[in-house]
């Protein structure tokens, strides 16, 4: 392997001290001490890296390169191009969005969302920035249900909203005045409502389907009176989309499609079950088959109950030419309306990509498209997944396509699809490295707000640990641990170690060491060398987050049995203790001069702990603290919950309310991390979401600090990979002069043809000037005579 940058651990250590020495400056602008900094700081989502899966309507466009989704507990707007991140916070106490809608003027958005107490319907100005919260609804009269389908009328000034059974309802709101206009007891023998929409043209006329019925509403004088009668066999309808004022197209989970006109059944056909094209069904390449460390296909198993499988309208829209739904896994069918017939036809199949750093790309290209969504040009097409993923697709290049089938794409990045488990950050690179439930392994640039690497893996991955430099991780899987190198464009597993079931593992600060939780012992390596210098036993329960001191002397850790032990690092003796045996810790952190250890668990506080006893407790009011980090400056504390917020609170700690809270994750936060220059929080959650927030003052300032840190640019590339790349340069090279050899060949062939031509004209030009001067005279002497 070709290294093309050295890690030393005296190099990290001479960053770190130039980042201690800019800390504690204070706040740009405060005109205060370091306490009134302390009191100021506040935290600012900048980038959200995140879908929430099974959202009603859970992907829509606000401009034709604004794209807003669920994410976390709120939704997030993203530009195609710009790449910018805009979150929209859910309800205090909100556990995700459950269903959204947007106002056909895009000036508004509407959200339901799973509240403790009771479900919340809320209105949001998008004008405004950030969004303004205009109006939450609530009915007193009906029962308290969650809404699972939201709709704007036309002009803006009215939403619907279907609830879930049992005691389904259909509601009319005149959102602005918070008035609930009329309210339909809807029926669902079958099952729950799937969705629910305006008339593109009809403040009046509703549409809702689901289990077993197809009904058509108009409200008039204060009710909602139904306007269609059900005819012929009950369906199970999915899914339906308004193609005109009295058109509505609709898809059942039998794969049929059927066209009601004025609720009357007006065409109707059924779609057949897809297979991938060709491409999608050949193996991958050898080099992918012999890597060790990722498997490549389906199961035999996989592939029969695939081929069982049946078709099933899942998701549509309605677009310029006609419409788009997704009958099988991984497959978009577009629509064209037939020129002299009352029907439609089937025009194009654009299919989800294979991914190479699958561990089954297959599997990947198969997912269960939920949602599906255009541009307000039409020109762009978006969808999301049952897997948490968005993709986009260009429909102008439908036009030029020859091919029957064509390829979306990533929306931005491919993101985490379960729970994550493990992050962390270096010092050298502004980089996080990410592990999930989902056997993937990702690294973010939390400057670009981009993804730099990811790759899957056979195993689940508990834990990962960046070293210092941003070359090299750590990664715990069930099987083994493995000491990965970051390519500039893989992951290359460089050394395996047999430790199984790896929840925690953490490089030390200088990088020359390493802490492996096995079982209850944790294990000390050499980054060197890689032999196991030291084990430190003693814990009784399973341990859940182990930290190094700033100088790597000492080591802190915590287990499920209420102990916070501190080690020395060198002898491997407990140095000291504290135990709480009522308390399961599951995070700790470290002041920067090592003296205080910060440590969260099941008993709701918040515990310093010094000198091997707990100096102070603050109570986490009504929730439990799953994660802890701490600045650098030693002036700032952040904690995450188990309702997946994050809150904000100064150094003393304060023993009230005394914090900023923020609705972030939909679930429970399990790892987070503060930056080096203390400029960045990075919070992960099990609902697969990374939020990279902004530390700054509570006017919205950033913290400045005396200089700009400066981050190493270099990467790792193995030598096959180096000699690959130059012998196709040279093969290249070798061709370029070969086709101008080539090309000076044919100029040459073209110069003497063309020679040749010009003295062959010259000649017949001669002829021709001679004859004509003959002639010329000749007709002077006839004209003498």
């Amino acid at each position: 392997m070709l290294l093309l940058l050295l890690p030393l651990p005296a190099a990290c250590a001479r960053r770190r001290r130039r980042f201690r020495g800019r800390r504690g400056r204070g706040c740009h602008g405060s005109g205060g001490g370091s306490s009134n900094m302390a009191a100021a700081v506040a935290a600012q989502p900048v980038a959200v890296f995140g879908c929430r899966p099974g959202v009603a309507g859970g992907v829509c466009f606000l401009e034709e390169q604004v794209v807003l989704h669920a994410a976390g507990a709120g939704c997030l707007r993203v530009h195609l191009e710009q790449k910018w991140h805009k979150f929209i916070p859910g309800t205090e106490k909100s556990r995700g969005v459950l269903a959204l809608a947007v106002s056909p003027n895009r000036r508004y958005l509407a959200l339901s969302e799973a509240v403790a107490e009771q479900p919340v319907m809320t209105i949001y100005e998008l004008s405004s920035v950030p969004a303004r919260r205009r109006r939450t609804l609530a009915a007193a009269e009906l029962p308290a249900r969650e809404a699972v389908s939201l709709a704007f009328s036309p002009d803006g000034r009215y939403l619907a909203a279907a609830t879930a059974p049992p005691d389904g309802h259909l509601t009319y709101w005149l959102w602005e005045k918070q008035r609930l206009m009329a309210a339909a007891r809807v029926e669902a023998p079958g099952g729950g409502v799937c969705q629910v929409s305006f008339s593109p043209q009809d403040n009046a006329q509703v549409c809702i389907t689901g289990n077993g019925f197809f009904k058509l509403f108009k409200y008039s004088e204060g009710t909602l009176k139904q306007m269609n009668l059900q005819k012929g066999k009950p369906q199970n309808y999915l899914c339906h989309a308004w193609l005109c004022e009295d058109k509505v197209i609709c898809g059942t989970d039998a794969g049929k499609l059927t066209l009601f006109k004025t609720g009357e059944l007006h065409w109707e056909t059924s779609v057949q079950y897809k297979k991938p094209p060709r491409e999608l069904e050949e193996d991958t390449t050898e080099e992918y088959e012999s890597s060790s460390d990722i498997s490549c296909g389906l199961s035999s198993e996989d592939n029969g109950s695939q081929q069982d499988s049946l078709p099933q309208i899942s998701a549509l829209a309605a677009y310029s030419k006609g419409f788009a739904c997704s009958s099988s896994p991984g497959v978009v069918l577009l629509f064209e309306k037939a020129k002299e017939k009352e029907a439609y036809k089937e025009s194009q199949e654009i299919w989800l990509p294979q991914d190479l750093f699958s561990s089954e790309p297959k599997k990947l290209g198969r997912q269960d498209i939920i949602c599906i969504c255009f541009s307000p040009s039409g020109k762009t097409m978006v969808v999301n997944t049952n897997e948490n993923q968005l993709y986009m697709f260009p429909m102008l290049s439908t036009n030029l396509m020859k091919e029957k089938a064509a390829y979306f794409a990533y929306l931005n990045y491919p993101l985490h699809s379960a729970s994550i488990t493990g992050l962390d950050i270096c010092v050298w690179k502004p980089i996080l490295a990410t592990s999930s439930l989902d056997r993937s392994v990702r690294v973010w640039n939390y400057k670009m707000n981009t993804l730099e690497l990811y790759k899957e893996y056979r195993e689940e991955a508990y834990t990962v640990s960046l070293h210092p430099t941003g070359l090299f991780c750590l990664v715990g899987f069930s099987d083994k641990l493995r000491f990965i190198s970051l390519l500039y464009k893989d992951m290359h597993v460089f050394k395996e170690f047999a430790v199984r079931q790896c929840r925690e593992c953490s490089f030390s600060n200088g990088g020359h060491l390493f802490a492996a939780v096995n079982g209850n012992v944790i294990q000390i390596y050499s980054s060197i060398t890689f032999e196991n210098i030291n084990n430190l036993k003693g814990h009784s329960g399973k341990i859940h987050a182990v930290k190094w001191s700033t100088d790597d002397a000492k080591f802190v850790s915590c287990d499920t049995h209420g102990a916070v032990y501190e080690w020395n690092v060198l002898t491997g003796q407990r140095e000291s203790e504290s135990v709480l045996k009522s308390c399961i810790y599951s995070s700790i952190a470290l002041s920067s001069d090592t003296k205080v250890t910060f440590a969260v668990g099941s008993d709701q506080t918040l515990k310093e702990i010094s000198e091997s006893s707990i100096q102070n407790e603050v109570p986490a009011f009504g929730v439990v603290y799953t994660a802890v980090a701490v600045s650098h400056s030693g002036h700032m504390v952040f904690v995450g919950t188990s309702l997946g917020t994050i809150r904000a609170m100064k150094y003393p700690l304060p023993l009230t309310r005394d914090f900023n809270e923020y609705q972030a994750h939909a679930g429970a936060v399990t790892k987070m991390s503060v930056t080096n220059d203390d400029l960045f929080l990075l919070t992960a959650s099990e609902d697969g979401s990374i939020f990279i927030w902004k530390v700054c003052d509570k006017e919205g300032g950033t913290l400045k600090w005396e200089k700009e840190v400066e981050y190493a640019e270099e990467v790792l590339m193995m030598r096959s990979d180096v000699e690959e790349k130059s012998q196709a340069m040279l093969d290249l090279q070798i061709r370029v002069k070969e086709l101008q050899t080539e090309n000076y060949y044919q100029l040459h062939l073209k110069d003497m043809y063309c020679n040749e031509k010009i003295k062959e004209l010259e000649e017949n030009f001669a002829q021709e000037i001679g004859s004509l001067k003959t002639k010329h005279q000749n007709l002077t002497v006839i004209r003498n005579f």
